[in-house]
């Protein structure tokens, strides 16, 4: 055995151990940045906010098709998050996955902790956890595709707006996003324009959260933004039988930064620059052994989140660095776009426990007493270090005439380098045991584009198409890891043509109808190779494709005070790249399966009755269901022929060689049932103040963590309260406001590890604290 390199281990060592005073004082010095316009995160077609006063809903606008539309004009399912609904959400520094079950038919988890989220959209996703993980749900920063999945996790703050397309959108992207896309779009320099605001808020645990931004404009032609946020949370999770100095876990610390410049000499032509970047230290995910009972997905009676039994050392260390620059030529009837994009992750360390428990397991010969909680079997401590950097270019022509025909074009490329060094360790120290080294690269190239042809000025249809290139190559050079033969390589290449077609009908001028069908493909998907047993080589997982159908209607009262979009929609997959985790074979496995499908509703309602009362209900129904008699996978764990073994419950029938027939399943973290309701109320306080309650409610129906049914692993139905109540006053200068995020303090399980023993990891904790903001 070896010991882990120095750099590595001191990096993760480090990161983990922030301490919370560092974390208060960078604040405190953060805190004397005068800063923030405000960032307003729908964008809206009334920004002086006087529609807002008159007791009208705003008119969003949406930017899906490279140019401003009503949201009620788009033939796509589109749904956009507001400011206030966001604002509550992130206040008790939460990460991207705050925006799971806010929007229909939107997932987002982790076993990662704060990086590498995996999307979900009307339950098409990816549960691969491994570095070169592919996902059908295309994440775009500021036009920017985010690939690899921890790039995916950069935090959200001073946004414009989140859009959240439904359905392929490969005819407006640059990237393939057969699934759906969720755009983010930072708030812009804005010329001639100072001002700002700081946002500061604690809470339980120590959580804390800082957002600041500075908008400074510079002459005529040039203006800058910098805008940063800062999330820290104390660890709050003991864990006495890990190593002295990691102890105490589950606590963060997560900086990040945008500077941005704009020049705009003319009407004609602008430059945006964008350089950001993401330090993140502190825990990894806590996986917890045996928190579940043989029969039951429910948590063990007298379960404590505050305590945890590993033995293995826990840490995480993040680091990224990314810019783009966006251009554009102006002309009477066209726009010339180029977007030139990098983005890197310069490290990415983490190490974790596993098996969730301590000691030795049953099979080293030691007695009960020396291991646990409940049944661990052998202990399992990995870990590794990430290296990515990506590069893309888009050349873009949009049309903007006042013809009949409009449209756009594009021509994408890019490139993704990934390296990964995967590390097995003892279970109670940092010893290495083995080490294996991969590495992908992917190359791709697409052209694509889209028209809009208006019939009459209420008749529209709307088509396009994309031819796409896409080649990867996957090796690995070295690896100790017994059983496992090196050096190994793999390559694979694919290309499609794809398109989409919707007409739409504005039979009002305030309801809109429309259908779409759009096809969607994912190129081919590489998977490390395992040692077995059975020994299993570089995998490769054969391209897929999809087809969707949509029909759909938007509409909003005369008066502007109510809103409504319901759409019904069909999905496809074929040959649908999915990823076997665990089980009895303990291996990460690509299968394709032979079809996928998916069907479901999704409806969206916006009301304000009166001028102070704004309520919103969303939710949405997925059904999906695997099609394909012979594809199996490894059933889950079954000790029970060993003395004090447990056996989960296996819900799937076996075929011949004790694989779990996966048939008819539905597909894994694809709940049936989601919904968001959000209610505010405002008491004007004299000309220029407010007293307000504001509340959202999130519910989804329970799920699959895995392809097989197990009745342990089957995460349970979740319903998440959060309230805020403030006093904003000087026209909205000033605001104080108390909160609550899972106000009720509900704790499931929402993942699960299912090779050894039942165990789970959990939601985050109930978080009460306070939040005081300052614009000018």
């Amino acid at each position: 055995m070896e010991t882990i390199d120095s750099g590595s281990m001191l990096r993760c060592a480090i990161a983990a151990s922030i301490s919370p005073r560092r974390a208060l004082l960078t604040l405190a010095a953060s805190a004397t940045v005068a800063v923030l316009l405000d960032p307003g995160l729908a964008r809206a077609a009334d920004p002086a906010g006087t529609e807002a006063d008159a007791g009208v809903l705003q008119e969003v606008l949406v930017t899906a098709e490279r140019r401003e539309e009503r949201l009620l004009d788009v033939p796509v399912s589109t749904a956009v998050l507001t400011g206030e609904s966001l604002a509550a959400l992130g206040s008790s520094g939460q990460d991207i996955r705050q925006l799971a079950f806010s929007v229909p038919s939107l997932n987002i988890e982790s076993s990662n902790g704060r990086t590498f989220p995996r999307f979900y959209i009307r339950g098409y996703g990816n549960t691969d956890f491994t570095t070169f993980a592919s996902q059908p749900v295309g994440l775009y920063y500021d036009d920017i595709v985010q690939e690899n999945p921890a790039l995916k996790g950069f935090p959200i703050f001073d946004q414009q707006d989140i859009e959240v397309l439904r359905g392929p959108q490969g005819t407006l992207f640059g990237r393939n996003a057969p699934a759906g896309v969720v755009k983010i779009e930072s708030a812009k320099p804005q010329l001639h324009q100072f001002g700002g605001y700081a946002n500061l808020s604690y809470g339980t645990y120590d959580t804390s959260n800082l957002e600041a931004v500075l908008n400074m404009p510079a002459g005529d032609a040039w203006a800058f933004r910098a805008s940063t946020q800062l999330q820290y949370r104390s660890n709050w999770v003991d864990a006495p039988y890990n190593m002295p100095g990691n102890q105490h876990l589950e606590g963060y610390d997560d900086f990040a930064v945008r500077l941005q410049a704009l020049f705009k000499p003319s009407d004609n032509f602008d430059a945006l620059l964008n350089l950001h970047s993401r330090v993140l230290s502190g825990s990894a995910r806590l996986f917890r052994a045996n928190v579940m009972s043989e029969g039951s997905n429910a948590l063990v009676p007298g379960f404590d989140p505050s305590k945890i039994y590993t033995d293995g050392y826990n840490g995480q260390s993040f680091t990224s660095i990314g810019s783009n620059l966006h251009l554009n030529w102006t002309l009477p009837t066209f726009t010339f776009q180029s977007i030139t994009g990098y983005e890197s992750i310069r490290h990415y360390n983490t190490i974790g426990d596993i098996d969730g428990g301590y000691g030795p397991g049953f099979f080293s010969g030691a007695p009960p007493s020396a291991w646990g909680p409940g049944f661990i079997p052998f202990p399992v401590e990995t870990g590794g270090e990430v290296t990515n950097y990506q590069l893309t270019q888009e050349f873009r022509v949009v049309s903007h005439s006042d013809g009949p025909l409009q449209g756009q074009a594009g021509l994408f490329f890019f490139y993704d380098s990934t390296t990964s060094n995967g590390v097995d360790y003892v279970y109670n120290t940092l010893e290495v045991t083995d080490v294996t080294i991969s590495k992908q690269n992917n190359d791709a190239e697409a052209v694509f584009g889209s028209l809009e042809y208006a019939f009459t000025p209420t008749v529209k249809l709307r088509g396009g198409v994309r031819y796409t290139l896409d080649h990867k190559t996957f090796d690995v050079p070295y690896s100790d890891l017994a059983g496992l033969t090196v050096p190994q390589h793999q390559s694979a290449s694919a290309n499609k043509f794809n398109w989409d077609l919707a007409p739409t009908w504005l039979v009002t001028p305030d309801t809109n109808l429309y259908a779409r069908v759009a096809t969607g493909f994912r190129a081919p998907s590489f998977g490390e190779p395992t040692s077995g047993p059975p020994p299993l080589p570089i995998q490769v997982a054969a391209s897929e494709d999809n087809i969707s159908y949509e029909v759909g209607i938007k509409t909003q009262s005369a008066d502007r005070r109510y809103s409504a979009a319901f759409d019904v929609y069909y999905y496809d997959v074929s040959h649908q790249q999915l990823t076997a985790v665990g089980g009895q074979s303990n291996q990460v496995a690509l299968i394709n399966a032979e079809h996928t499908i998916g069907k479901g509703a999704e409806l969206e309602l916006h009301a304000r009755p009166i001028n102070n009362l704004q309520l919103s209900l969303a939710g949405s129904y997925n059904y999906t269901r695997i099609e394909d008699p012979t594809l199996a996978v490894g059933p889950c764990f079954n000790w029970s022929f060993l003395p004090g073994g447990q056996a989960c419950t296996e819900q799937n029938p076996l075929n011949a060689n004790g694989l779990a027939l996966v048939n008819g399943n539905p597909l894994p973290q694809a709940p049936k049932w989601t919904g968001d309701f959000t209610v505010r109320y405002g008491v004007p306080m004299g000309p220029e103040g407010e007293l307000y309650v504001f509340s959202d409610m999130s519910y989804r129906s329970e799920m699959n963590f895995f392809l097989d049914k197990e009745l342990e692993f089957t995460g349970p139905a979740l319903f998440q309260l959060g309230a805020r109540i403030g006093y904003n006053w000087h026209a909205s200068k000033y605001e104080v406001a108390a909160y609550c995020r899972n106000c009720t303090n509900k704790i499931v399980n929402i993942g699960g590890i299912n090779f050894e023993n039942f165990t789970g990891m959990i939601n985050d904790p109930r978080i009460v604290g306070v939040q005081g903001m300052v614009r000018f």
